[in-house]
């Protein structure tokens, strides 16, 4: 499965300035499915959102992230949580020196989910 770096956003119930996170997704075959933070995003035709949390059916905005380091939206606001294995990849992609304290907080985000219980929820809404 590939991983990419990239930027998430809830969308439901926020706007533009929904919890935001920077980290390493994975891709299912098909490309249709990223798994992250132990969720699974379903592809989708959203206005303001590209993706949909599976499970609870929040809307997100997921998209690579931006060589300027301006991933939030102009209107949004609000700190974008990163993943602490990841920082590096980050500052190399912006040219960056470090974070911006006033726009970034690192986190640690653990992988604990297996992908299998995804596709047994994603078999039980076809039924």
């Amino acid at each position: 499965m590939e991983t990419r770096l990239m930027y998430i956003e809830l969308k439901s119930g926020y706007s533009d300035n929904g919890p935001a996170w920077i980290g390493l997704v994975t891709f299912s075959r098909t490309k249709t499915t990223i798994y992250f933070n132990n969720k699974s995003f379903k592809k989708s035709r959203g206005v303001g959102s590209n993706f949909y949390d599976i499970e609870t059916g929040d809307a997100y905005w997921i998209s690579g992230v931006k060589k300027n380091g301006e991933d939030r939206h102009w209107a949004g606001n609000g700190k974008i949580l990163i993943d602490k294995k990841v920082v590096d990849d980050y500052l190399k992609i912006t040219g960056d020196e470090r974070l911006d304290k006033s726009k970034f907080e690192i986190t640690e985000i653990k992988e604990t989910r297996d992908k299998k219980d995804f596709v047994e929820i994603e078999n039980q809404i076809k039924e």
